[in-house]
């Protein structure tokens, strides 16, 4: 038997006005970069109307991880 789940339920976030946070996305972010990011979170951010946020989040750590790894890189090489 499949339980009937109200939309309220499948979609906590879909009706609130409340958006997230730098650190929230921040962290959003991350746990997205690695693979860790939770239905809850996921459905919040798309539902939040920030995407402009979220790119800017996502291109800044994709830039430092790339400047971490290149000095990592020239600190093995040398």
């Amino acid at each position: 038997m499949r339980a009937i789940i109200s939309q309220k339920q499948r979609f906590p976030f879909a009706g609130m006005s409340s958006k997230p946070g730098v650190v929230a996305m921040i962290l959003s972010v991350l746990a997205s970069a690695f693979g860790v990011q939770s239905q809850q979170n996921y459905e919040r951010d798309f539902n939040s109307g920030q995407i402009a946020g979220y790119i800017i989040i996502g291109v800044v750590f994709v830039a430092v991880l790339v400047v971490l790894l290149a000095l990592l890189v020239n600190v093995i090489i040398n």
